[in-house]
């Protein structure tokens, strides 16, 4: 005899994964879209991130490799705060998959 399921459990988890793949696509849109600045201690140095990671322009007036490299680094941490932020708005119920 074949084992019985139960549709509505089946119409209900497959209707979640729906939305679950929706919002994980609604949060990668965001973050591509979010960009933050930031600057240097001096001004001398611009970092445009986005939120995703991608740096997407960089200002340069009169700079040493060391004020690059801490602009870099704050831009890094830049990313990453804003991807939280992002996470958090569009994905805040939903626990990560992987641990951080």
């Amino acid at each position: 005899m074949p084992q019985e399921y139960d549709t509505a459990w089946t119409d209900e988890a497959v209707a979640r994964y729906e939305r679950i793949e929706a919002r994980q696509a609604a949060y990668e849109r965001a973050v591509r879209a979010v960009e933050v600045i930031v600057r240097s201690s001096d001004g001398s140095v611009e970092v445009t991130v986005s939120a995703d990671g991608e740096i997407r322009a960089v200002t340069l007036e009169g700079v040493s490799r060391a004020d690059i490299l801490e602009t870099l680094r704050s831009a890094g941490e830049a990313a990453t705060w804003a991807r939280e932020k992002v996470r958090a708005q569009e994905l805040g119920e939903y626990p990560p998959l992987v641990p951080r």
